[in-house]
């Protein structure tokens, strides 16, 4: 019997939660498909790869056209679900002197792919 109690209290603590984290309209919670930030970046050990991956689909697609980047960290990430998980990353790279670059870039982890949508200089650090 207790058994069934905490299940049923654990049951309605997760229906509590998800229902004030997808509120709509009246700006009081977060609104599905909405960006949000990640949290300690720094230390975020995949958004440090998928930082990694931009920065090495770049220099794979210059074809001679441009300096190759190294990559350096990932400065602030921002995170949308969308059909997967769509990535919004600032980078610090390095091409014989230190930039950012802001990336896009989509995860669908249930098809273990990552796509990078666009890689450019940012317009401000």
């Amino acid at each position: 019997m207790a058994s069934f109690s905490y299940r049923l209290l654990f049951l309605l603590l997760a229906v509590a939660s998800s229902a004030t984290a997808f509120q709509l309209g009246d700006g009081g919670g977060r609104k599905v498909g909405g960006r949000t930030e990640v949290p300690h970046v720094e230390s975020n050990k995949e958004v440090q790869d998928l930082g990694l991956f931009c920065v090495e689909e770049y220099n794979q697609h210059l074809h001679g056209g441009g300096e190759v980047l190294t990559f350096l960290r990932v400065l602030a990430a921002e995170r949308q679900v969308v059909s997967g998980i769509k990535y919004y990353l600032k980078i610090a790279a390095r091409d014989g002197r230190e930039r950012s670059f802001d990336a896009v870039v989509v995860v669908k982890p249930w098809l273990k792919s990552r796509s990078l949508l666009s890689f450019a200089p940012s317009a401000h650090r």
